[in-house]
């Protein structure tokens, strides 16, 4: 059994480590908002009044798209799945750079460092949108008609 595990490791793409990476990334700020939210308050909102309901809603959010990722790294293959990952790198993304930009609640420094994994997650989740079994079962619903 540990010895399947760990072939399906090594069967995971780039883009899936990549996925897991940021899936760890978005676990650990999860706790920030459920249990830091001064940390919260001081790093990621530094121009905003956080309370606790806020901190709650940011460590929800993160927590479920830390499972989006995790989910989707194991299954590259489902395009909803994919979708629905992909997207909530765009939803973030734009979520701060409006808070940035429009209401300057989020510091321009903390948005380069989240422009980093989030450009690159949308980059090159947006390359590899056909690489996965998303184009063949087009053509093969083509061809079974």
């Amino acid at each position: 059994m540990a010895a399947a595990a760990g072939k399906k490791m090594r069967g995971v793409p780039a883009l899936g480590w990549w996925l897991l990476f940021i899936g760890a990334v978005r676990l650990g700020l999860t706790w920030y908002g459920f249990s830091d939210v001064a940390a919260l308050r001081s790093t990621t909102y530094a121009q905003a009044q956080i309370t606790g309901v806020h901190g709650r809603t940011f460590g929800v959010w993160t927590l479920l798209s830390c499972t989006l990722c995790f989910l989707c790294a194991f299954d590259l293959g489902n395009r909803p799945l994919y979708a629905a990952t992909f997207m909530s790198f765009v939803y973030a993304y734009a979520h701060f750079v409006l808070e940035c930009l429009v209401y300057h609640t989020f510091p321009p420094a903390n948005l380069a460092s989240v422009s980093v994994f989030a450009v690159t997650s949308i980059v090159w989740m947006l390359l590899q949108w056909n690489s996965h079994g998303h184009g063949s079962s087009r053509v093969a619903a083509k061809q079974s008609s």
